[in-house]
């Protein structure tokens, strides 16, 4: 089945691309959209003007889609999107990255509903503190870009992950009861190299700016693809 992918970057969706190709759909593009506010209901805004070097590193047309990010305007600009995907690349499906938001999936649903396209969730339910082991395992190379939880530490902000990094976060999210995977939006995430990337990431500047007493972002200034060779 030729499906799309609704892509923001970070692990979820980049996961979900993952688990797409290894199940035999015909990937055909990658769909962003980049709200003008980090107060989005449905989607990702640190660091995602850095999609467009993913979608280039995975070797796939993107269609961008720019949307005020306001609660219910930003599912018209996603339906127009989604719309503009199927025709131009004769998609049937979609697959997206939701893996706990109850709202996401189901306005996700609602539209593809709506266009008479299949939706799947790969990540749905998952067990949240396993998927962020698996991910490692799988050799995803993770920046957390924006922490807005008490408990997390700044100190996370502009490295990779390593498997011990994901196990303090792990107990960390058990202490002061934050979600390990960050699905609430404790947390959100750049994926720099993954299995399917032909080119990975470097980032060569970044600053990290405090906004609140709990809340950092990683504002990164210049990066660039590399050969992964």
């Amino acid at each position: 089945m030729r499906v799309c992918v609704l892509f923001s970057g970070g692990k979820d969706s980049t996961f979900a691309y993952h688990w797409a190709v290894l199940h035999g759909f015909d990937v055909a593009c990658l769909i962003t959209l980049k709200p003008e506010t980090s107060e989005s209901w449905m989607f990702h805004y640190p660091c995602i003007d850095l999609t467009q070097l993913q979608a280039e590193a995975i070797g796939l047309p993107q269609i961008v889609a720019h949307t005020s990010g306001k609660r219910d305007v930003e599912l018209e600009d996603l339906k127009r999107a989604i719309s503009e995907a199927v025709s131009r690349f004769k998609i049937r499906g979609v697959v997206s990255g939701a893996l706990l938001s109850d709202y996401q999936r189901m306005n996700i649903n609602m539209i593809c509903e709506e266009l008479g396209l299949r939706t799947y969730s790969p990540l749905w339910r998952k067990d949240q503190a396993n998927y962020m082991r698996e991910l490692i395992d799988y050799g995803f190379e993770i920046m957390i870009t924006s922490i807005s939880v008490l408990g997390l530490s700044p100190e996370f902000l502009g490295k990779v992950l390593t498997k011990e990094d994901v196990e303090k976060i792990i107990e960390l999210s058990r202490r002061y009861g934050f979600n390990p995977a960050f699905e609430g939006g404790e947390a959100e995430t750049l994926v720099i190299n993954a299995p399917l990337f032909k080119k990975r990431i470097v980032v060569e500047e970044y600053e990290i700016v405090k906004e609140s007493e709990h809340v950092w972002r990683l504002n990164i200034k210049r990066a660039k693809l590399v050969s992964k060779t």
